[in-house]
């Protein structure tokens, strides 16, 4: 299973951006969805998680700004950014957690789309 994320680019602080991720394969099942984000000089953080059953987890700082969702039956992931700031500018990377077999999860990273903000 791989996974290929989609969306990013070059926007003006204010603006909107939507990422997407799709899952290739036929996985039993994928669990948890989510983006990360890094930063120059920086750790990978937490931007948002959804599960399967919808719940949702957000990193602070994009509370409010920035939503994800799924479609499970096109095993894609999305993520919506809005207000962008400048401190938004990373390389983002979409991760999943899949079953191959069932019972035995494992943790699958995308190769990461640039969000560059210009304020």
């Amino acid at each position: 299973v791989q996974l290929q994320a989609s969306g990013g680019g070059l926007v003006q602080a204010g603006g909107s951006l939507r990422l997407s991720c799709a899952a290739s394969g036929n996985p039993v099942r994928i669990n948890k969805l989510g983006w990360y984000r890094q930063a120059p000089g920086n750790g990978r953080e937490l931007v948002a998680t959804v599960t399967a059953s919808g719940s949702t987890n957000y990193g602070d700082s994009v509370k409010g700004r920035f939503t994800i969702s799924r479609d499970n039956a096109k095993k894609l992931v999305y993520l919506q950014m809005n207000s962008l700031r400048s401190e938004d500018t990373a390389v983002y990377y979409c991760n999943a957690e899949i079953e191959v077999l069932p019972g035995l999860p494992y943790d699958t990273w995308g190769p990461g789309t640039q969000v560059t903000v210009s304020s």
